[in-house]
């Protein structure tokens, strides 16, 4: 008997394999996988030889199972006959012609072999999983996340002393730290399918101001306040009070965060181009910021804010909010209050008495209204003057488009007629034309200032849809529920209610979580 790759032949094999392959050698002999088959014993001959169907001398009921993904291959050996041994070459020829051709499990072929492990499935080839990369990524040295919410205490009252936007940075602080993208590993099955890994990306340097970049690490320029917004950090100047601000101090103008330590009194005006904090009380003083407005012990007394981020106060009363962003606060007593988001009276008091409080999104409040029935109105969605005005901007943007048509059409007429006329056109027809330009122009502004308020007021529709009212504790008679250009008025006293409006009618629905 001769071997070749473990496998052992006859004398009479030997021929056949010496004339498969003279006649492959052969121009038109027959090709390498006939050549194979017949080998193999496709022609009905490899039983007599004493080969399985897979060219090996392997005992019948031997198989081979592969795991449905061909992430892995057992191997189940028939006890050879009487005095014979397997190879480990013989095996994995067996696997090779059934197919599994990438990772085998070399210890457990030999063992097999050595220990003549029979009569069981052994794992014998096992695929790579794809093992992902990672993009690259800024690590923060410091928290990029926005303060959020207030602090609820144990008691269920609300902490608004944490609430702070402040975050100190000195010159030549380290800030953030880029790690380069790792590359994964393709992965493959026992079949030798490869599966490709996504490429990890890397990102651009970060952007920002007061920062410098060395080699793969960011420090601060300057002293100041750093946030992350939009993806790009910022250092800016802050101004911070340590003591009282009166009317003796009077206006506060300020580009970047205002601070204040201690208390503002009333007829005070602060302008911050970004954030207002106030740490002590605030009496009836007026607040315009670009960002955001945190007053840790409320306002009183008439004041009015104005933020195009959102508002944070311990108490409100008396007094005009305006948020493009959302409003919380403890208590809300007699308030105009209004948001491009929610408004929510946080805490365990959690209560919106008297005024009108408005919040696009939805109002969320332990408790509205009181026994004494003072008039509270609680809206939400969008206003029936925003829908209005809707409907307005439309109707005079079909009207200036129409205009601009029929302009566009008397000037084609005009400018044909230039045309025919060549140079004996009239001083007047020429004015007309200067004049008609000029006209058009000025329709295309008016449109173009038009299809922006439409657009600013069609986003607004877009954002009040879902809008709710939930009122988790008591709702008072004589409470105003309003939604979008729908109200309804509280006839009794009732509780744990949410309210939401469907085609034009406002529905009621008890919370079952209480």
């Amino acid at each position: 008997m001769s071997h070749v790759s473990g496998i052992k032949f006859s004398p009479e094999q030997m021929n056949k394999l010496k004339n498969a392959m003279s006649r492959a050698s052969q121009p038109g002999g027959a090709s390498i996988a006939e050549l194979q088959d017949e080998l193999l014993g496709k022609t009905g001959t490899q039983e007599e030889d004493g080969w399985d169907s897979h060219g090996t001398n392997l005992a019948k009921g031997t198989y081979l199972r592969v795991d449905e993904d061909e992430m892995a291959a057992w191997l189940y050996l028939a006890p050879p006959d009487r005095g014979q041994i397997y190879s480990k070459n013989e095996l994995i020829t067996y696997l090779e012609r059934s197919g599994v051709v990438r990772g085998y499990h070399s210890s457990n072929l030999s063992a097999m072999v050595k220990k003549q492990v029979y009569d069981r499935e052994v794992l014998v080839a096992k695929g790579a999983q794809i093992v992902e990369g990672q993009d690259g990524y800024f690590e923060y040295l410091f928290s990029p996340e926005e303060y959020g919410v207030p602090k609820i205490r144990e008691d269920g009252t609300v902490d608004y002393t944490n609430v702070s936007a402040l975050q100190n940075v000195k010159k030549g602080d380290k800030v953030a730290v880029y790690h380069y993208a790792v590359q994964g590993t393709d992965g493959y099955t026992v079949r030798g399918t490869e599966m490709k890994v996504k490429p990890a990306r890397d990102l651009p340097p970060m952007r920002g101001k007061g920062i410098q970049r060395e080699n793969n690490e960011y420090y601060a320029q300057s002293d100041g306040k750093i946030e992350v917004k939009n993806g790009k950090v910022d250092i800016q100047n802050v101004h911070e009070i340590m003591g009282d601000v009166n009317m003796i101090i009077g206006k506060i103008e300020f580009f970047g965060d205002v601070i204040i330590n201690g208390n503002v009194e009333s007829g005070v005006t602060i302008r911050a181009g970004r954030n207002i904090e106030v740490h002590g009380t605030t009496g009836s003083a007026t607040l315009f910021a670009g960002g955001d407005v945190i007053l840790s012990r409320g306002i009183q007394g008439g004041g009015k804010i104005s933020a195009r981020g959102s508002v944070f106060a311990d108490f409100i009363e008396n007094t005009v909010v305006d948020a493009g962003g959302s409003v919380h606060s403890n208590t809300m007593l007699n308030a105009q209050i209004t948001a491009k988001d929610k408004v929510v009276a946080t805490g365990k008091k959690g209560v919106i008495i008297g005024g009108y409080v408005h919040g696009l999104k939805g109002i969320e409040a332990m408790a509205a209204g009181s026994d004494v029935e003072v008039k509270t109105v609680l809206h939400c969605g969008y206003e029936a003057e925003a829908y209005e005005r809707l409907i307005d901007v439309r109707r005079r943007e079909r009207e200036t488009k129409d205009k601009i048509s029929e302009l566009v059409e008397t000037m084609t007429d005009a400018l044909r007629e230039k045309r025919m006329r060549g140079s004996s056109t009239s001083a007047a027809t020429e004015a007309k034309l200067s004049e008609w330009n000029k006209l058009k122009d000025l329709y295309f502004e008016e449109l173009d200032k038009i299809g922006r308020e439409r657009e600013t007021l069609e986003e607004t529709m877009e954002k009040s849809k879902g809008a709710y009212i939930r009122i988790d504790g008591n709702l008072y008679r004589n409470v105003i529920i309003s939604i979008n250009a729908e109200q309804m008025v509280m006839d009794r006293n009732t509780c744990f209610m949410k309210y939401t409006a469907d085609r034009g009618l406002i529905e009621g629905s008890v919370i079952v979580s209480h």
